[in-house]
């Protein structure tokens, strides 16, 4: 069985060829049933929680995400979360490959908002704002990198000494980019903006937005919370990553939908709807995009898939 590190799995998955194996599985698809929560009772501490995300492609290959929660660890100094993914001949079951589940899960999430942004960014959209300096931030602009030209990154983070890091690592490799101190300036002069991060109220506010900008939100993975606010989904034209993904965990949407500033009815299309050409994206310069994701399964399969092939 193969056995992918950290570091491995990073390198296995190029993210012009992880783009377009999301592209390929979204529109052929796979079996993704609903995601397993199991609860795991901690003495003196938080509920720790079990993940398990399984997808296959019939005949082909089977794969599970295992993801453990454990937020005591904070108290340890050790990651509070813990990912593996196992892929198996869909043929026979046999084990074919142990995989990194944290370099996996945030290669592909980056991926994912790439590939949203090829159909739904201006073309020439060129400047990036990132609202993150954790794992993702560099991930992000990396898979953005693979669907547009990007001239500019501008990074901003409540911690304005962490944005300033992010800004110099990325400069280390060859990417022209700055720390912004004030959100709403720079979210103003950006043509994309992408979102990751752990916020439990808007940051994103839909007056700041300009035609034509395209609003990525990748954190806000409960319901309760949000980086954007109601005037955002008013004001752009809603796309998710997975529509039963989408309206029922992402507190973006949820919320919007609660408050009454948006309708299920009235997203446009998921990623099933964009690849498969049933929604054509953005269709005007000045139109507001915004897209929403919460994670698939399919897309650990599709990001799995790839590091396997790449190393045989």
């Amino acid at each position: 069985m193969l056995m992918l590190d950290a570091p491995t799995t990073r390198k296995s998955l190029p993210m012009t060829g992880l783009v377009e194996a999301l592209r390929s599985m979204f529109r052929q698809g796979c079996e993704m049933p609903v995601r397993h929560h199991h609860f795991i009772e901690m003495k003196g501490e938080d509920t720790a929680k079990l993940l398990l995300m399984p997808a296959w492609i019939s005949g082909k290959y089977v794969g599970v995400k295992i993801a453990n929660v454990f937020p005591g660890n904070s108290e340890r100094g050790m990651a509070a979360v813990n990912a593996s993914y196992m892929l198996m001949s869909g043929a026979t079951g046999q084990n074919l490959a142990l995989i990194d589940g944290g370099e996996l899960t945030a290669r592909r999430t980056a991926a994912a908002s790439a590939l949203a942004a090829d159909y739904l960014a201006r073309k020439d959209a060129s400047h990036l704002l990132v609202v993150a300096t954790g794992r993702l931030a560099l991930n992000i602009v990396e898979a953005y990198q693979a669907v547009r030209d990007l001239k500019r990154v501008t990074f901003w983070g409540r911690n304005h000494s962490k944005a300033e890091d992010v800004a110099a690592e990325a400069r280390a490799i060859g990417i022209n980019a700055d720390a912004a101190s004030d959100l709403r300036t720079a979210a103003m002069a950006a043509d994309m903006i992408s979102c990751a991060t752990l916020s439990a109220e808007p940051l994103i506010h839909g007056e700041w937005l300009q035609p034509g900008q395209h609003l990525d939100l990748i954190g806000a993975f409960t319901t309760e919370m949000r980086e954007s606010d109601d005037e955002c989904m008013r004001r752009a034209s809603v796309f998710v990553d997975t529509m039963a993904g989408g309206t029922k965990e992402a507190g973006d949407i949820v919320l919007a939908i609660k408050s009454g500033a948006l309708s299920a009815d009235a997203i446009k299309a998921d990623l099933f709807g964009l690849t498969r050409q049933e929604h054509s994206g953005r269709v005007s310069q000045d139109e507001i995009t915004l897209f929403k994701s919460v994670g698939a399964a399919l897309e650990d399969l599709a990001g799995a898939i790839l590091a396997y092939e790449t190393n045989q």
